[in-house]
């Protein structure tokens, strides 16, 4: 095996894309922008099941309702981490076992943009999801513990 190199003609000729999240008060039209995008290239993740402000859109949408489901989505979309464990979400197994559900992860290459609504809700099924696991009790009160346990950080 040589030194895998990669030229400056394969880096530059690499898909790019932009990632962001918008941040504003409830009501301002964070929504609404989904509005703006083609709906022929945009997947709708739709956690927070059916906002008026997008009712009729007529893009294509997916609506988990739990973290374990969210995950699943993110490893499809996503690919897998190569440095994680094959019992770690988001590992190799973890995203064999999800194209062994979904199908092809090659379905979604008709979109260029996966929009979310919302990271607040996402933030909530994974903490409730956190609070559920065993470190989420002291073990030596037996009580809840008062921080995000391991692994769930960020998640408000």
């Amino acid at each position: 095996m040589s030194l895998p190199i990669i030229t400056a003609d394969q880096r530059l000729a690499e898909p790019r894309g932009i990632k962001g999240c918008i941040f504003g008060k409830s009501g301002i039209g964070k929504t609404s922008l989904l509005w703006t995008l083609d709906p022929a290239r945009t997947l709708f993740m739709d956690l927070e099941a059916g906002d008026l402000a997008i009712e009729g859109w007529p893009g294509d949408s997916i609506r988990p309702r739990t973290w374990a489901e969210c995950r699943d989505f993110a490893v499809f979309i996503g690919g897998p981490n190569l440095a994680l464990r094959d019992e770690q979400p988001y590992s190799p197994a973890h995203h064999a076992a999800v194209c062994q559900k979904f199908g092809d992860p090659a379905a979604l290459d008709r979109y260029d943009t996966i929009f979310v609504d919302s990271i607040t809700v996402a933030g909530r099924l994974c903490f409730q999801w956190c609070k559920g696991q065993p470190e989420a009790v002291s073990e030596k009160t037996g009580k809840p513990e008062s921080a995000a346990p391991t692994g769930c950080t960020g998640a408000k």
